[in-house]
């Protein structure tokens, strides 16, 4: 079946074909007065075509076709590009048109790091606030805390994680449980534990004089060897810098 568009393009090729072939017949010798543009010029000037041969009336009749053709093509691909990007423009949706000026950054990532008024430069950041009604850490607060620490110095590298405490039951790993307020705890991430609720997961950066260079034997302590080594592959250089990243995440708070 033909499309409009098609249609059309047939009846006009039709027409130049006829209509080339009415000219031929009638301007097949002929004298003819041409007169030139208005110029210098005061008078015309006659001259007789030269007979036009069939094949170089067909040639002639090709070539007009093809143009024609070709500029109806153009025009329709033109139109029919335009109409589509038209379209589509007006039947998005308007959420689609905002992605990437109006989307939302992942939970934490839009707020930065926070200074603790005098804490000695100690640095943190919340991923997740916890739950709403849920009881806040205090200074005096007895917490069960799921924690990973990293060596700075050492591009990050773990030296604790309380996923490597299995619990007796074998279900899930066994949480640091400590009283804040004690001595128990390094002074750096107790202070950053304040202000935290249950299930809340937050960032803490603790600088060398809140951690282990002056608190060694403070939790979290390592257990494994390799762990240990890599903390006092830290400690026992002076010239490392001896920053720890803890990522907490508060279970259960009493």
């Amino acid at each position: 079946m033909i499309s409009r568009r098609g249609l059309a393009v047939f009846t006009i090729v039709l027409i130049d074909v006829v209509s080339l072939s009415d000219a031929w017949k009638q301007k097949h010798v002929t004298n003819v007065a041409v007169t030139p543009p208005v110029d210098d010029y005061s008078t015309s000037i006659t001259h007789q075509n030269q007979p036009t041969s069939r094949r170089s009336w067909l040639a002639n009749a090709a070539t007009a076709t093809s143009a024609s053709t070709l500029a109806l093509m153009m025009i329709g691909t033109t139109t029919t590009t335009n109409s589509v990007a038209s379209a589509a423009a007006y039947e998005q949706p308007q959420e689609f048109k905002n992605v990437g000026s109006q989307a939302p950054l992942p939970e934490g990532e839009s707020a930065p790091f926070r200074t603790l008024s005098n804490s000695g430069g100690i640095q943190v950041k919340d991923y997740r606030l916890g739950f709403d009604n849920a009881p806040v850490v205090k200074t005096t607060s007895r917490v069960d805390l799921q924690i990973t620490g990293r060596l700075l110095n050492l591009n990050g590298v773990i030296f604790y994680s309380t996923k490597n405490n299995k619990k007796e039951d074998g279900f899930g790993p066994e949480p640091l449980t400590v009283s804040l307020g004690s001595g128990q705890l390094l002074p750096g991430l107790e202070a950053g534990l304040v202000g935290m609720k249950k299930d809340g997961i937050r960032r803490i950066i603790v600088p060398p004089e809140q951690a282990y260079s002056a608190f060694p034997n403070l939790e979290p302590q390592p257990t494994a060897v390799e762990d240990i080594r890599a903390l006092d592959s830290v400690l026992k250089n002076p010239r490392r810098d001896a920053t720890i990243l803890f990522d907490v995440q508060v279970e259960r708070v009493k």
